[in-house]
Order: structure tokens, then sequence, then C-alpha cells
């Protein structure tokens, strides 16, 4: 990696001018870095991990990606091996490492954001004791930043082990006695079929369909270039059907796409109507059940937070507000591989390198000065 000093601005000891600062070292961040580097910008990319991937190598032992491994790879780099293969979360933690170091990207590990500001010329990012200042900041920190729990899971006895999809590993954590796995979404259904092996299990929730096909090498072959399709050409808000359908998807819970009802149903995990509560240190089922359990898994999704975003200007809804990333509130103020940003698979491995070139595009368009350099890529145009 090519480096050469900071420019110190006259402000803060240590304070590094850049054209464009990316938080967030994932998918996203990394595709939109290869395409900046093509430009030879002046960027670079901040993560709050040891290391490039450590937001997949936190999740649970046995995930597997839905998507196969022809559709996983970012831009300059297919994924490797079996392309009808589905991969754990390691293999695409260790791509997602290659990647960064293969292009040269300027990652800064180890660096989470403590402060993003703006004087209403430029940004100005904090990190601990290290500083910058941008023209341009994008936010990629990805879909699962904070863990969201009812409030009433504190009302639960606190011999009950209780855990978020995010810390789940596997169910050696757990204490022995039934599991409560609240959520049949993706990640619930797939961690209550894990945990049936080992413990009486119960799912609670409402299903909300499941994909009309079995998951795997055929759907792989035949069944997903056509949702990729309809996910990156059909279904975004360029097209009429894409701006009329967006809206109820993301009011919507998705589909099961590998576990199935009846899989469940096989391995004995017990299906129960939604969680509305604790009385007398049990779980409360909708339909006036009562559960004791020894153990909760909470699959009950995630909140898009920046709690270190100080820009009083913004207003309250400025998240919604935006246009293929672009925020109008704030010019400069970007987004990357969130959810429905542009497209059905904004969000998704094979989403996040189209919208990476646009917003690409657009930062070049912008033609910012060139204020010294914290890292300039070694990747050749």
């Amino acid at each position: 990696m090519n480096t050469t000093p900071a420019t110190d601005t006259g402000g803060a000891v240590g304070t590094a001018a850049v054209d464009t600062v990316i938080i967030g070292a994932g998918q996203s961040g990394l595709a939109l870095g290869y395409y900046l580097a093509r430009q030879h910008r002046n960027f670079v990319i901040l993560d709050a991990g040891t290391r490039v991937g450590d937001a997949w190598r936190s999740r649970w032992d046995s995930l597997r990606l839905f998507t196969p491994a022809k559709y996983d790879g970012l831009p300059g780099r297919p994924f490797p091996g079996d392309p009808l293969a589905f991969p754990t979360k390691d293999e695409q933690a260790d791509y997602l490492e290659d990647y960064a170091s293969r292009f040269h990207l300027p990652v800064r590990p180890n660096t989470a954001v403590t402060r993003l500001s703006h004087d209403g010329q430029r940004f100005h990012v904090t990190a601990g004791t290290q500083r910058w200042t941008a023209a341009n900041v994008v936010l990629a920190t990805g879909a699962c930043q904070l863990p969201k729990t009812p409030g009433f899971a504190a009302e639960l006895p606190s011999d009950v082990v209780q855990l978020h999809s995010h810390h789940y590993k596997n169910p050696a954590q757990l204490k022995p006695g039934p599991v409560l796995v609240v959520g049949v979404g993706n990640s619930g259904a797939e961690i209550a079929l894990e945990t049936s092996r080992t413990h009486e299990t119960w799912l609670a929730g409402k299903p909300s369909g499941e994909l009309p096909f079995r998951h795997g090498r055929t759907a792989a072959r035949f069944l997903f270039p056509v949702v990729r399709f309809a996910g990156l050409h059909v279904l975004n808000t360029s097209t009429p059907v894409g701006r009329k359908a967006l809206p109820k998807i993301a009011a919507m819970a998705r589909p099961l796409i590998r576990t199935k009802l009846a899989d469940l149903g096989a391995a004995g995990v017990h299906l129960v109507p939604r969680v509305t509560g604790v009385q007398d240190g049990a779980v409360m089922l909708d339909d006036g059940q009562r559960l004791p359990v020894a153990n909760v898994i909470w699959c009950t999704g995630f909140t898009e937070a920046y709690p270190w975003l100080d820009i009083p200007a913004l207003p309250a809804n400025w998240r919604e507000q935006q246009h293929r990333g672009i925020v109008d509130a704030l010019p400069g103020l970007y987004l990357l591989g969130k959810e429905l940003i542009f497209a059905e698979a904004s969000e998704t491995l094979p989403g996040v390198g189209r919208d990476a070139k646009y917003l690409a595009k657009r930062l070049a368009a912008k033609e910012a000065p060139q204020h010294g350099a914290e890292v300039r890529s070694g990747l050749a145009a």
C-alpha cells in the first residue's frame, strides 16, 4: 500500500484531508473503494473491526450465504471456487480480506468512528485521537448495526440465557432446557433448526411465507438468475413496477429462503404465536400460552443507527430523503449497501457492486479538489 504523509489542515494535530471518507470496510465500502482507486481518488476506508471481514466472522458458526458464489464476488474479483456452492460466512470474510489486500485498498482497521460533523463546507470525522476532513462521506456501515430486542426482555428471570442472533454462535452457549427462538425470519428459522438437534425448541412469530422452490444447486443454476435479474433490474426506483413495489417490500417481512416450515416440523420445532410479554417469569404468547423457558434467542432484527452523527442541520427524516444513496439534505453525504436505497438487491452482495459503481461516477462528476493525501491506492486504472 502506497502512503504519503497526511496534510495538516490547520486544525487538530494529525488531521488528514481527503476527498472521501468511507465508513465501513464491508462489501459495500470495499466495492466503492475499488472504483475510487481506479479513478486515482484520494480516500480512506475506516472500519471498527480488527480485520476486514470481521462483521461476517462474528455471525453464528453454521451460517452460509443464501446466494451462490457466482453472485457473491465484488467488482474485479469473482468469488473463487465452485460457482454454484453457497459460501460459509468465514469464506466470505476471508474473500473480503483478500479483496482489500489484492487491490491495495486504504483500509484503516481498529478505527471506530466516534464523531461525524460538518462545518458548512467540509466534513470532520473523528475516530478516537485520529481525525480526517473530507468533501464527501459515505456511510457503508451495513445492515446489521444495533441489535433490536423488545423492552420486556429485561423482565425475564436472570437465570434465563438470552442472546440476540447477532451474538449467537452455536448451541454450546445455551443451558439445558427449552429454547425459545423469537422471530420466524431466515435467521430465526435456521437457528431454531440448529438448536432443535440439542434442545427442545419453540419458534415464535408469524411465518411470512417461503420461496416456492427448494434452495440448493438446482435453484442456483436455473432460478437464482431470474431472482437476481428481478432484484436488480425490475424492482428498483427507475421502473414503474419497482416504484410501486418497493414501499410494499420495505413494509413486509422476507420469505424463508433455505429453511422450509416442513423442515422445522420434521425436526420437532414447535411453531407458536408471537411473543407479547413476560408474566411471572414466563414468556406470554399472543394466544394466552405461557412458556417457561431456559433460553431465549432474539431473532428480532437490527436498527440502523449512527450515534456518532453530530450534524444538527440534518432533518430527522434525512435517511428517507435520498436517491440512489445521495442524501438530499446535505451535499456530500452518501449511503451505500443499505436496504432499498435503489433496488431490492441494494443491500445484498449481488447488488452492492452496481450501486458502488454509480456512486463512484457521481463522486467523480463532482471533481472535488485533491487536498494532500491520506492514502493513495496502488491499483492501476
